[in-house]
């Protein structure tokens, strides 16, 4: 008798290749020649997951066109099937797969337009902050920020933004400059998730900070490759993107445990 882990692992291949036959046990179960139910269940879920990979990507798929986009993800699929029944998070690895994707050669921006989308996506997705804390007065540059659970940066060769907001329709006028790139923001401060276009130096900056880096340390990375950095302006910036969610000083958690009774 086969063993239940290698009847799921022909059954799910034979799912995701046509050229293969429905597996025996199934066969077996079913009086239809060739077991076309089989082939039916194998279509519509093809199918689904095409959708739910059209709704995840709605500015590739303008990119490129509808026929373009669907044969673009039969193929993902097929090299990178879901690995969980639960599909909201499904296509983190759609950017990088048309960075390689032979036919989207000419459209080399697709990649960075797909994986802005999918932050959008987890940003929508994300668990919500409960917390806020004001920047102290005291001690600033020893002290750490938590960023909201939902951001996600993106760095592009390319006006990634600029692109998404034209093909999404979020800002059909937006001026797209192929010749210079773009660094954002992605996340969801309330109840809708905002893309920010971020200045030079963002990215960077609260990369640092997300990485676990105090303000001071953040600051002075920054400002070796962007002697321009302005940090009034950015910290400014973070809150108002509502990227902030908590302030940690340790040296004045310390000295508040120091001195309670």
């Amino acid at each position: 008798m086969q063993k239940l882990a290698d009847l799921q692992a022909d059954f799910a291949a034979a799912l995701m290749d046509p050229a293969l036959p429905a597996p025996a046990v199934v066969q077996r179960q079913v009086k239809l020649p060739q077991s076309r139910r089989f082939d039916v269940y194998r279509n519509n879920m093809m199918v689904s997951l095409i959708e739910a990979m059209e709704a995840a990507f709605p500015a590739v798929r303008r990119l490129v066109g509808s026929d373009f986009f669907k044969a673009a993800a039969k193929t993902y699929i097929r090299k990178e099937p879901p690995r969980t029944p639960v599909l909201l998070l499904y296509g983190e690895s759609f950017g990088d797969f048309l960075d390689g994707f032979a036919p989207a050669g000419s459209v080399p921006y697709l990649g960075d337009v797909a994986r802005l989308e999918w932050a959008r996506l987890y940003a929508h997705n994300a668990a919500d902050a409960d917390r806020l804390a004001e920047v102290p007065e005291t001690d600033l540059e020893s002290t750490y920020f938590v960023l909201h659970p939902s951001l996600r940066l993106l760095k592009s060769r390319f006006p990634v933004a600029s692109l998404w907001a034209a093909a999404s329709g979020s800002d059909p006028s937006a001026e797209v400059d192929m010749k210079r790139g773009e660094e954002a923001a992605v996340l969801r401060p309330a109840l809708s998730v905002d893309v920010r276009l971020l200045p030079p130096g963002g990215y960077e900056f609260m990369a640092q900070l997300a990485a676990g880096r105090n303000l001071g340390e953040a600051a002075c990375a920054v400002l070796r490759s962007t002697p321009e950095f302005d940090l009034a302006r950015h910290l400014q910036g973070l809150f108002q993107l509502g990227a902030v969610v908590a302030i940690e000083n340790p040296t004045r958690d310390r000295q508040q445990k120091q001195t309670q009774p």
